[in-house]
Parts: C-alpha cells; structure tokens; sequence
C-alpha cells in the first residue's frame, strides 16, 4: 500500500504540471482582461492538433515543433482578441466576453471538425511511451519532459512579469486600468499581447495533453476547461505561482482517492475546491481584487 501511495503522489506531481502547463494561460488572461476565457480548453485542442500535423506530415519532434506553434498559436490570440474581446465595452462587458469566448470556442471547434473529422488523434514520440528507473518506479519521460516545461514556462512568465517594462505595464493594468491609462500605459495593447501569451501557453499544454492524454478530439476540450477553471480559482485567479500550485495539489489529491475510491477521485477534486473556496475564497495565492476599470 506504502508503494502504491508513492506512486499516486509522484503520479500527481507529474500530471499537475501537464495541467499547470494549460491553466497559466488562463489565469493570466484573467489577472489582466479581468475575463475568463471558455475557449481556452478548446485552444489547448488546437495546439495538439498543430503538433500532430507537425509531427505527421512534415515529422519534426513534438518538443522542436513548439518553436512554430507557440508563436502561432501567440497570432491566434492576439487576433481573437483584437476581433472578439476588445470591441465589448461597458458595464456588460464580463458577461459578454463569456459569451464571446464560448462563441470562439464553437467556431475552433467547428473549423478543427471539418478540417480532421471527429476520428481520435494521438501524439507519438519515443518519450511518449518510454520511462526511466527511479527508486522503484517507473516514470514516463513525457511527463517529467511535461512537468520540467511547465516549471520553466512559469518561471518566464514570473520574470517576464517583475523583471521588465512591458511585466510592470501588466502588472498596473491588473491593479487598475484607468489608472494606467492615466500614466500613459497602452492598455488594449497590454490587453492584445496579454492575450496572445495566454493563449500562446495552450501550444505547450495541448502538446503534452496530446501526448498523455490517450488521444484527443474536437469535442475534447469540454472535458478540460471545467478542470483549468476549478484549478486557477484553487490557485488564485491571476496568479501563475497559483496555478502551479493547484495543479499539482488537485492532481495528486485525486490520484490519492483514485487508490481507495476510484469512482469518487473526479467528486473529490471538485469538493476540495468548495472546501478551500469556503476557508479561503482567494484561493491559495490570491489577493482581495481593487481593481478598476
């Protein structure tokens, strides 16, 4: 049973940082447009999709094709949010970027349908079904390559954030929009590129999703956002560190019931989020919000 234990925990660690690798872009989003994005699993989606034609037709490793698809996927949002986000004004304006992000999310899923199929895709590389000895486990590579990949995208989002001029402009406009406008902040430009990075992220975690997942279809990312969003408010909302955090803690928390009570591992998930949410409803690393628009 001691064995078993461990496995669920280091099984948890790893799979959090796939999760974390997902939930970063979202939680920034929301840190900065004050939105949350539902197509964000969608977009997660679409980044495994652009790895695995990468990987198909034109057979360039899962990892090298991050190079292309990250800044693809950067394009993609900063154009859904030029398109979509910044024309909505006024007081309804969080209510209809939900709606707008849901609408975004059907029109990707629309277009991924008829370009693949409804057919199930999968990532292969020889880390994908590969694993390493370590003290008595087996440990798949992917998911140490996954988790190693989340702590260095959270790590350059943490400087790109508190360690340059464009991160203090982010940073401003999180605490108070009109305010940073007043200084002299571009603020629908930090709101665009904000939004191109967040989305940019989903590259990375739709590639390891892909990888890990068993495989993956249009309609799969209705089975991911309701997960990001428990773990970025379990985190905190607009915080990276959090998102981390969470993930892994969610992750190994389920996998821990999965041993004794495997039908009640997704109930738990959910109820340690009311549980936290009741203690503390800014979550693990979240901050009372006094921000303005």
């Amino acid at each position: 049973m001691a064995r078993e234990i461990y496995q669920a925990i280091t099984d948890g660690i790893l799979v959090g940082g796939v999760y974390a690798l997902m939930a970063v872009g979202l939680t920034l989003i929301f840190g900065v447009l004050d939105i949350i994005n539902i197509a964000q699993g969608v977009m997660v989606i679409l980044g495994a999709y652009l790895s695995y034609e990468l990987a198909a037709r034109l057979h360039i490793d899962l990892f090298v094709g991050l190079l292309v698809t990250v800044p693809a996927m950067f394009v993609i949002g900063v154009v859904i949010q030029w398109a979509f986000i910044r024309p909505l004004r006024g007081r309804e304006r969080v209510s209809m970027t939900l709606l707008v992000s849901y609408a975004v999310a059907l029109i990707i899923e629309g277009i991924l349908y008829e370009s693949f199929g409804a057919n199930t895709r999968v990532l292969s590389a020889w880390y994908v079904t590969s694993s390493v000895h370590v003290f008595g486990f087996y440990l798949p590579y992917i998911y140490l390559f996954g988790f190693a990949l989340a702590v260095v995208l959270v790590v350059a989002l943490y400087l790109l954030l508190y360690r340059t001029r464009f991160g203090r402009s982010v940073r401003a406009t999180m605490q108070d929009e009109t305010a940073a406008r007043l200084v002299g902040i571009d603020t629908n430009r930090v709101a665009a590129l904000t939004f191109g990075i967040g989305v940019a992220v989903t590259a990375a975690g739709g590639m390891v999703y892909g990888a890990t997942s068993g495989g993956f279809n249009p309609n799969s990312g209705y089975d991911l956002i309701s997960r990001l969003l428990a773990i970025i408010i379990l985190g905190g909302l607009g915080s990276i560190g959090g998102a981390l955090a969470a993930s892994v803690f969610m992750l190994t928390l389920e996998a821990l019931v999965d041993i004794w009570q495997p039908q009640w591992a997704i109930v738990v998930f959910y109820a340690a989020l009311v549980l936290v949410l009741l203690i503390r409803p800014a979550g693990f690393f979240g901050a009372a919000r006094g921000r303005t628009a």
